[in-house]
């Protein structure tokens, strides 16, 4: 009998590829805990497993002390004497507790801890087993789907293939045989720890190392890969050998290489790349099969690079959602801005036109005063232009704006631009009237006068309004050039006719 439960415990063990200690010890510590249960007691307990005999013992261990202070762990010398005459201070008196009266219920609990126990043990050889082999790629079987997720079979344990991990172009069926990368060891997972991955771009480099020789003796070198499952894969190779060409080498005679890794994917695109240590000349490979025109670095700390292409490469470059911008961004590094050249003249016409367009200070915008024009410029508006293009909600952003104020600037606004108007327009007559002053002066009619207009001001709003009032009058009792012009031909052609008669 005894044998036969040494056996059972050694066949568990391999099963489990664990330790035969580790079971061993799992069944004393479930007799301890039996034990504690049924004796309803806080000694220290001890248990020992005899392989000959198959028996395990349960001890309870006190100390011996001078004095006591915990009765349920410690004995005084003078009674662990009278046990054992050889017993000193520091040593450990042993005492076996009966096993035969543990009932069904220890019974119970004592499977239980060795279950809890071995799990346990399996658990950490599954994870100091695996957690080094993180990126090798391993077959599996697809054993059993758990709701969008697949539980497959790796041999030695058992294997979690999520949803996020699967390409978006396959199916699986139970018992289908898979290439998969291991892509982490989960510790802590309820259910198996091992997670591996269908979508990840180790996958790839992978199985390019298993059809390329020259991937595998290290001469050609995948630098960088980026991969979007089901989609594209973009794969930088570089060669450590001069004469040996990476892309070349990666796609082999007639594409073989490259179409099994295809077959593989279930049909996924796979562009291979040459590496470039300079990152102009990378990310212009990075983008085929676009042909891209120029590439500019316009942020290199932030790593932000601007690409610039034909119109009709635009789409090309950016690709189908975005998806091949986004690969080669992925590859290289670094964000890319796509632009085609005809964006990229309209940008540059905009800046000229705004390094040219004239601006007018903020100064000069009557009825507004200087504190509030110090709140304007501290929210980066310098220019009346620049305020005349922004709402109301934008201008009560600014600290210290209100709802009136907001009234008071566009009123002021409105007069700057209204009074510029009517300047524009009055200027041609006023060098009319120059050009006549110069010659004979232009006769006026008895009875004209200009009448003055009397205005009372009380704000500077209202004096400049009155300003612009009597001026206006002003010229329009004036007479225009065109008016004197005619008044100093009609009294020339009268002249002559006089002249006429009298020869």
């Amino acid at each position: 009998m005894a044998n036969l439960l040494y056996q059972q415990i050694e066949m568990l063990s391999r099963e489990k590829h664990i330790e035969t200690e580790v079971v061993v010890s799992a069944i004393e510590d479930a007799m301890v805990v039996a034990a504690r249960k049924y004796y309803k007691t806080e000694e220290d307990l001890r248990a020992k497993f005899n392989p000959e005999t198959g028996q395990v013992d349960v001890y309870s261990v006190h100390v011996v002390v001078e004095e006591v202070t915990d009765p349920k762990k410690e004995v005084s010398l003078a009674d662990a004497k009278k046990k054992n005459p050889s017993a000193e201070l520091g040593t450990e008196i042993i005492a076996a507790k009966p096993t035969d009266v543990l009932g069904r219920i220890a019974a119970q609990t004592a499977k239980q801890v060795i279950l809890q126990k071995v799990r346990e043990a399996e658990r950490d050889t599954i994870y100091n087993e695996y957690h080094t082999r993180v990126g090798e790629l391993v077959t599996v079987i697809v054993k059993r789907a758990e709701g969008p997720d697949l539980i497959v079979d790796m041999g030695r344990t058992e294997a979690r293939l999520p949803k996020r991990e699967q390409s978006k172009l396959e199916t699986y069926n139970i018992g289908e045989r898979l290439r998969v990368v291991i892509k982490m060891v989960d510790r802590a997972a309820k259910g198996p720890q091992v997670i591996v991955s269908r979508a990840d771009a180790s996958l790839v480099q992978r199985l390019f190392e298993m059809e390329v020789p020259e991937i595998y003796d290290g001469t050609v070198q995948i630098r960088h890969a980026a991969r979007e499952a089901g989609e594209r894969t973009k794969v930088a190779v570089a060669s450590r050998d001069k004469d040996v060409d990476p892309v070349g080498a990666c796609v082999g005679m007639k594409g073989m290489r490259v179409q099994s890794i295809i077959r593989e994917l279930r049909g996924e695109k796979i562009d291979i790349i040459p590496y470039s240590e300079e990152t102009v000349a990378f990310a212009q490979k990075a983008l085929s099969p676009a042909k891209v025109t120029r590439v500019q670095i316009t942020d290199p700390e932030n790593k932000k690079l601007e690409v610039i292409v034909e119109d009709s490469q635009l789409s090309l470059a950016i690709g189908k959602k975005g998806q091949n911008v986004r690969l080669a961004s992925k590859l290289i590094g670094w964000d890319i801005d796509i632009k085609s050249e005809e964006e990229k003249r309209q940008e540059i016409e905009e800046q000229m036109t705004a390094l040219t367009a004239p601006t007018t200070p903020l100064t000069a915008l009557a009825g507004v005063g200087a504190k509030t024009i110090e709140k304007i410029e501290a929210a980066g508006i310098t220019n009346v232009e620049k305020l005349a293009g922004m709402t109301p909600e934008q201008l009560m952003e600014i600290p210290g704006i209100g709802e009136k104020m907001v009234d008071k600037i566009y009123q002021a606004v409105n007069r700057f631009y209204e009074g510029g108007a009517e300047a524009g327009a009055a200027a041609p007559a006023g060098e009319g009237t120059a050009e006549v002053a110069e010659g004979e002066a232009a006769p006026v009619e008895e009875g004209a006068s200009a009448e003055s207009t009397e205005v009372v001001v009380d704000s500077a709003e209202n004096a400049a309004a009155a300003q612009e009032a009597s001026e206006q009058n002003a010229e329009a009792d004036e007479p225009t050039a065109e008016e004197e012009i005619k008044t100093h031909d009609h009294s020339a052609s009268e002249a002559k006719a006089e002249e006429g008669p009298r020869e």
